[in-house]
């Protein structure tokens, strides 16, 4: 199976600045993931995908790291975007210590089971996933109605956009999901 469609970079092969930051994450994963070898050939866009990727996942804020890898897995099992519910799976697996959570919510999210917190993070991202062009008052309504506040929603919201854009890209590239995400967390 090819690895993508276009051409993968290196990690010595990235700009200094480049390397500094994927660095420890191959330092504490033991591996490069194969999203950053796909968008190195485009340092510039990497450099954006990465600044914009750190400020919705890392900064602190009310959503804990794991519901942030809720929406991930959510929106992109509805996008089938494979790649990103692969390593996002693999993630939402570690920060949620649930070996199942992931699989349930990329798969049938209607039918798994969340509690009434990860159910109104997990539906608003997909009334803003499936049909984006309906999103009403009425999801904000729900969604404030389960106790998410503004802050909350605009966090989910921005998060389920990025993460429409970074499918895209996935889908565009055909990048393959490095082995190692598999059997994370499991």
């Amino acid at each position: 199976m090819s690895t993508s469609r276009f051409p993968l970079t290196e990690l010595a092969d990235l700009p200094p600045d480049l390397r500094e930051r994927i660095e420890p994450i191959v330092s504490k994963s033991g591996f490069v993931p194969n999203i950053f070898r796909a968008l190195g050939h485009r340092p510039n866009e990497l450099r954006a995908f990465l600044d914009y990727h750190d400020v919705l996942m890392d900064q602190p804020g009310p959503l804990s790291k794991a519901e942030r890898e809720l929406v991930v897995v959510a929106s992109s099992g509805a996008n089938r975007c494979i790649y990103c519910v692969v390593a996002h799976g693999a993630i939402l697996r570690v920060r949620s210590k649930d070996s199942h959570l992931s699989d349930h919510v990329a798969t049938n999210p209607a039918g798994a089971n969340l509690d009434g917190r990860q159910r109104a993070i997990v539906d608003l991202s997909l009334a803003l996933t499936r049909t984006p062009e309906l999103f009403a008052d009425s999801d904000m309504a729900r969604a404030r109605s389960a106790g998410l506040t503004d802050v909350e929603i605009w966090d989910i919201g921005a998060i389920t956009a990025f993460f429409a854009a970074s499918n895209r890209l996935a889908h565009l590239t055909a990048v393959a999901p490095n082995d190692e995400f598999y059997s994370m967390g499991r």
